[in-house]
């Protein structure tokens, strides 16, 4: 896809800890773990990828090494798959990320929040836009969730977040946005809340892991201070965003699973599983066959 936006520049904040997956995550990154065949955070890299973008910043922490090693080239696999001729093998693995994308990794070396993860990436992003990916959230679509802000950011020239309706007894786990709905999907915001309670959420509308950013953002983070769970919200500074200049939110097209936790997760792979080519119909039809009482 051709990227007419100068949005060339994705942020991966990849430092947390994932312990809601131990002890899976006890050695391994959460963002390596698999949906079908692919890692968490290659679906990630490769909607990025598919909507322009040429630079990844990845947001590292400890125990994140697989993370670099799996985008970098692995010769030794790579010299057997060649001595064996495992062809399709060979080229699945040389093109997990095409030779112009570049790749740069920034240790976060405390956990305080998205916020601060995003004002990490500062130096690698300087005074460009760039966008956010949380590869936690991975959305089932047609065109990626992030091609389609990719559009409206042409279009607007503004920071867009990607929202989705949420159930009300849900909303104090998002941040939940207030502004006015121009059209099917665009919203122009007038405030945005992080966690707030249910019965005092501003709208339904909750946040999903995709922004696309403008630079302003960085010198709101340099100023704001820790807000819900003691960490750095991203939220927060988005809200002072809000009141500087114009914020939309877009309703995305496509399916959110939330792979934070493993509910979100095993759907995700069940979904995932019926839409891949070569396993749809076997796992459609032992779906079928399951006495599930």
């Amino acid at each position: 896809m051709q990227n007419n936006n100068n949005l060339k520049i994705a942020v991966f904040p990849v430092a947390g800890m994932g312990t809601r997956f131990l002890p899976a995550t006890k050695a391994s990154p959460k963002e390596m773990l698999p949906i079908v065949d692919k890692p968490l955070i290659q679906y990630a890299v490769e909607e990025a990828v598919n909507s322009g973008i040429e630079n990844l910043v990845f947001i590292t922490g400890r125990n994140k090494t697989s993370i670099e090693n799996h985008f970098n080239k692995a010769y030794e696999i790579e010299s057997e798959l060649k001595i064996k001729n495992r062809k399709k093998e060979l080229e699945m693995i040389q093109n997990i990320i095409p030779s112009h994308v570049k790749c740069i990794y920034i240790r976060q070396n405390e956990a305080l929040g998205l916020g601060h993860a995003v004002l990490c990436a500062k130096p690698a992003v300087g005074n460009n836009p760039f966008a956010v990916i949380l590869a936690d959230d991975m959305i089932l679509s047609a065109k990626s969730c992030l091609s389609q802000m990719v559009n409206r950011f042409s279009d607007l020239n503004s920071s867009i977040i990607a929202v989705e309706k949420v159930e009300k007894k849900f909303l104090h786990k998002y941040g939940v946005i207030d502004g006015i709905k121009h059209n099917e999907r665009d919203w122009l915001l007038s405030n945005i809340v992080e966690k707030p309670d249910n019965n005092l959420a501003p709208s339904d509308m909750g946040v999903v892991g995709r922004y696309i950013l403008k630079p302003s953002i960085f010198n709101i983070l340099e100023n704001t201070k820790e807000g819900a769970g003691g960490e750095i919200q991203l939220t927060d500074a988005i809200a002072t965003q809000i009141a500087n200049e114009k914020v939309y939110a877009y309703e995305f097209e496509g399916k959110r699973f939330d792979c934070g936790n493993k509910l979100g997760f095993l759907k995700a792979t069940i979904e995932y599983g019926l839409n891949h080519k070569e396993l749809s119909k076997d796992l459609r039809d032992y779906i079928k066959n399951l006495n599930i009482k």
